[in-house]
């Protein structure tokens, strides 16, 4: 059968999912009372699956519920230890449009392997998974149907530095007394180990080599306590004369982060003799060139642009260019500019250095052919090259128009319907999973019709996910909906803070989801940790919010965005240093304006955090397409900066207070 065209294999998948024909479970459409009621029991039946509680489960009241599946998934992974493969298998493929498909696979990859349950393993497997542990048993089962694979499998998890999961040590042990795995291996794992500072693994490595590596471990001694040692490390170390070159390797790793300067000194030395493989003799050298240009490090300067065309890394290219940038080396800028990989040097960052770099030259002709090139992109440097034409800003936005019938037939869908009760019963990460999952599988016309959906529910988050998810990158109603819009206005106006500017920064902290919570404990919209949120209400004479306060938009924004006044007062209202002191903190900002560029394009190229470089060109950048968007797409009168903040000196006299 000839394959659909586009809409029609859509319209084809929204009828069949409707018609409660898809391989998850079917969509049950019921009236509003009814669904609260059965919505009511089912979430007490999921949080009793999840306790395993089973004589409270219902199971004739949620039959012919959209979410059934969960309690399934709880009943069918409580009982793994005696559930055969082909149950696994009919739930997977039940439930193949949903996440619990995966999970599925995962815990019975996981059961099985820790049972033994090889061939059941490989039966309800799909390819190598991605859970290291998973891993572990999946290649454990290869050992005798595919011992090819297995030994692959097995070197790859072998060769790393640090510890492995128990589950891996079947595998290891069979690959070692197969030959497969060697004292050479233990070695080169044990180097590995060193480098990442696990003296544990060292230890419990180096007691599995016998006497004949006596010599090598003598030298590693010697070398482990004085990096410089690298020197006189002999190259013809181990049995076979061949473990010198991990050795050095691993040594010249420790050295380069401790002394760099030496360590270019001592590389000269032993590279014309050692005999290394050319990655680990790349990795050395780009170790070098790295922090031998993020130090400064003068003297090595000029092995580094002997060394960087050989390399031909783009990233250390980028970092020449940044430091050129920074110290107004305008010649450089555009020598390095040139050496880009094709593909990279067209980035439209890279194109408006090279314009810079010309116009600072004298070449006005090569100036402007790189600002229009640059100018065509929708980035902070894309629109820095359109300020320098003195021209409107490309947004390049994508029709993000849907008919009403794909949306009446996205809403049919069984994964809609599902994420919505799970909405109703207060499980959004189930919810957010469902749908995820959708937008990272589908077509981008079921992708589309997906994050349409979300926007018009007001889930923001997921439609920004899903538009990430299906590659939509000029989808930008979608990207940037005008999530929260009053609360940023509102707060904005009391504060005396663009609005637009707060929704690029909650659009860059937080994806506009309420919910978000960051690693160090960041919380909400605006992504304010519990400390600065205490810090602000107290200024404010309010009470400290609790931590699900946080979460609440209204309290979020308001606390984000007094806070934020606060930077622009600091910084005489200049939004790069604020926004900067938001990410990284003020006495960082204040530290970096000793020293930096003065220029605004310098000063934010020359801010060592890529973390914090890279918010504030985003979050500038975000901050014009909201005000765009806002007026339906037209950027004309729309200003990335201010006039100030374009010709200013970013030194100390930008700080107003401390």
């Amino acid at each position: 059968m000839p394959a659909l065209p586009i809409r029609r294999r859509w319209f084809s998948w929204c009828l069949a999912g409707a018609m409660g024909l898809s391989t998850g479970a079917q969509a049950v459409v019921a009236s509003p009372d009814v669904t609260t009621h059965d919505d009511r029991i089912m979430k007490q039946a999921l949080d009793a699956a999840r306790d395993r509680r089973w004589d409270d489960i219902d199971q004739a009241a949620i039959q012919n519920h959209v979410l059934a599946g969960y309690v399934e998934y709880h009943r069918l992974r409580a009982r793994l230890s005696t559930a055969s493969a082909a149950e696994v298998n009919d739930f997977i493929v039940r439930h193949g449009d949903s996440p619990l498909a995966d999970w599925m696979r995962g815990a019975a990859q996981t059961r099985f392997g820790q049972l033994g349950r090889f061939d059941d393993l490989l039966a309800i497997s799909d390819g190598e998974p991605s859970a290291t542990i998973r891993q572990c048993y999946y290649y454990t089962a290869l050992l005798d149907r595919d011992p090819a694979e297995a030994s692959a499998g097995g070197e790859k998890l072998w060769h790393v530095g640090a510890s492995q999961p128990e589950a891996c040590d079947t595998l290891f042990s069979t690959l070692q007394q197969r030959g497969v795995l060697t004292d050479e291996d233990t070695w080169e794992r044990m180097m590995l180990a060193w480098e990442n500072g696990e003296d544990g693994l060292v230890t419990y490595l180096e007691r599995g080599l016998d006497d004949s590596w006596q010599r090598a471990i003598d030298s590693f001694d010697s070398v482990r306590g004085n990096y410089a040692g690298v020197t006189r490390v002999p190259l013809d170390l181990g049995p076979d004369g061949e473990a010198s070159g991990a050795l050095i390797a691993a040594a010249m790793h420790g050295l380069t982060r401790a002394d760099t300067e030496a360590s270019l000194e001592a590389w000269r030395k032993i590279a014309p003799h050692v005999s290394l493989n050319e990655e680990r003799r790349h990795r050395i050298e780009h170790d070098l060139a790295f922090y031998s240009m993020v130090r400064d490090v003068d003297n090595n300067q000029g092995w580094v642009d002997t060394t960087l065309p050989r390399l031909a890394d783009a990233d250390l290219i980028e970092l020449r260019i940044r430091n050129a940038v920074t110290e107004g080396n305008w010649p450089n800028v555009a020598r390095w500019s040139e050496a880009l990989p094709p593909d990279v040097r067209a980035e439209a960052h890279w194109q408006y250095w090279l314009g810079r770099a010309s116009e600072a030259m004298g070449d006005e002709a090569k100036a402007r052919q790189a600002y229009q090139l640059a100018a065509q992109d929708r980035s902070f440097f894309g629109f820095a090259a359109a300020d320098r034409l003195g021209q409107p800003y490309q947004l390049q936005m994508a029709n993000t128009q849907v008919s009403t019938l794909q949306q009446e037939l996205t809403g049919m869908l069984p994964v809609v319907k599902r994420t919505e009760a799970l909405m109703r019963i207060g499980e959004e990460g189930l919810a957010r999973s469902e749908w995820y999952t959708a937008a990272a599988r589908d077509t981008p016309d079921q992708a589309e019709a997906l994050a349409d959906y979300a926007i018009r529910q007001g889930w923001f988050g997921m439609a920004i996910q899903t538009t990430i998810a299906a590659k939509q990158w000029d989808a930008l109603p979608w990207r940037f909906p005008a999530a929260y819009r009053d609360s940023f206005i509102k707060w904005g106006e009391v504060n005396q803070v663009d609005p637009y500017l707060l929704m690029g920064i909650a659009r860059r902290e937080s994806a506009f989801n309420p919910q978000a919570t960051s690693p160090v404990g960041a919380r909400g919209l605006m992504q304010l940790m519990p400390g600065t949120a205490d810090h602000v209400a107290r200024n404010l004479g309010i009470s400290a919010p609790t931590t699900s306060e946080l979460f609440e938009p209204q309290i979020n924004i308001r606390l984000g965005s007094t806070y934020i006044h606060s930077m622009l007062e600091r910084y005489r209202g200049n939004r790069i240093a604020a926004t900067a002191a938001y990410n990284a903190g003020p006495q960082r900002v204040d530290r970096w304006l000793t020293s930096a560029p003065r220029e605004f394009d310098r000063f934010v190229e020359s801010i060592p955090f890529r973390e914090t470089r890279d918010y504030v060109q985003a979050v500038l950048a975000y901050r014009v397409i909201f005000e765009s968007l806002a007026k339906q797409g037209d950027t004309q009168g729309v200003a990335m900066l201010s006039q100030a903040e374009r010709q200013g000196n970013y030194d100390p006299t930008l700080i107003a207070r401390n």
